[in-house]
């Protein structure tokens, strides 16, 4: 088993129910290939650093998971026929990187339960 990360841009015409609607799909296409969900972040609106197909926002996900070589062939040419997805990136990690990925999900998830815990002492 690989570990994979990839990165894709939507469209920021589409509705919040339509991005996550795509960010789903691409969730389905690793799993049913066989692959196992890491990690998955979506990032939200963000501006583009130059235009794309006359667009300066978009919808930026970031999946990271596991699984074999033809999934990425599988996941891409998916990423290819969704007209709805602008720009995509895929790579495969090296020991290095998914050391680097484990700290950061550690970090990014403390932060995370700190917020949760924060928020709870505001509601109260």
């Amino acid at each position: 088993m690989n570990n994979y990360e990839t990165v894709f841009i939507a469209t920021p015409v589409l509705s919040d129910q339509q991005a996550q609607e795509v960010y789903g799909k691409f969730q389905g296409v690793i799993t049913e290939n066989g692959g196992q969900i890491v990690n998955k972040e979506d990032w939200g609106l963000k501006k583009l650093a130059y235009p794309i197909q006359k667009k300066t926002t978009g919808f930026y996900y970031f999946i990271e998971f596991t699984g074999e070589g033809d999934i990425v062939e599988k996941l891409e040419t998916q990423l290819r026929r969704d007209e709805r997805v602008i720009r995509f990136l895929t790579f495969k990690q090296d020991k290095y990187a998914v050391e680097y990925s484990e700290k950061r999900r550690r970090k990014l998830g403390g932060k995370v339960e700190a917020q949760a815990t924060e928020t709870v002492k505001e509601e109260e």
